[in-house]
């Protein structure tokens, strides 16, 4: 039996996905999730064996949930779910432990073979996105070392929270912390990026799978 945890910040696709795993022999279905924090929270307090993990969701995108369940030593191994196709997205997706990554308009006829294949550890994709690791491009040990993944995890929610456009004032607030601090966090960001605006950031954060235009 393949333990399921389903992440999604719309209810109806959780429904939808939920629905169409249950038809399937083998799949057992534990949880829900509405955002990547509790996605995070439920994976490392009950261990699913595959999260099937929407990209773009509030508080932590699917990115950071990847990287957090790494940094936890969680053994749940992700399955990525998203509208975007973007080379470099997917790229970051699968660099950074992802075990599949699905385009949604394929999920009916993929989803059950990416859960089996995640659950013995291969790497599976959309047909669309195959290219990709045929030419090697998912590969973990890759020599290109991306700029955000330099950043620490408050580094990161604090240019997510920029990005979105949010005020020091209500990024302190958000996260529990000071203005001051908050300041320190984003001087931090433009040295390290290499950025030197609020513009040039958003163009990167998007890029990278930081933040994502609206679906």
């Amino acid at each position: 039996m393949i333990r399921v945890m389903v992440a999604d910040d719309h209810h109806l696709v959780r429904q939808g996905i939920r629905a169409l795993l249950e038809k399937q022999p083998g799949i057992e279905v534990v949880w829900e999730a509405r955002d990547g924090q509790e996605a995070l929270n439920y994976c490392i307090q009950i261990e699913p064996d595959v999260l099937v993990l929407d990209i773009n969701m509030p508080r932590l995108n699917g990115i950071e949930v990847i990287q957090r369940l790494s940094e936890a030593q969680v053994s749940t191994r992700v399955v990525i779910l998203s509208m975007y196709s973007d080379e470099s997205l997917v790229k970051r997706a699968l660099q950074n432990g992802a075990q599949g990554y699905l385009l949604k308009k394929s999920i009916t006829e993929d989803l059950l073979a990416a859960i089996q294949a995640a659950k013995r550890g291969e790497k599976y994709v959309s047909p669309e996105l195959a290219y990709l690791l045929e030419a090697g491009m998912a590969q973990d040990n890759a020599a290109e070392v991306d700029a955000f993944d330099r950043l620490s995890a408050r580094e990161r929610e604090v240019c997510q929270l920029v990005a979105r456009g949010l005020t020091n004032q209500a990024i302190a607030a958000n996260l529990g912390i000071s203005v001051k601090t908050v300041e320190k966090h984003r001087a931090n960001l433009m040295v390290k990026l290499g950025v030197q605006d609020v513009a040039s950031l958003i163009r990167e954060s998007i890029r990278h799978g930081i933040v994502f235009l609206d679906e």
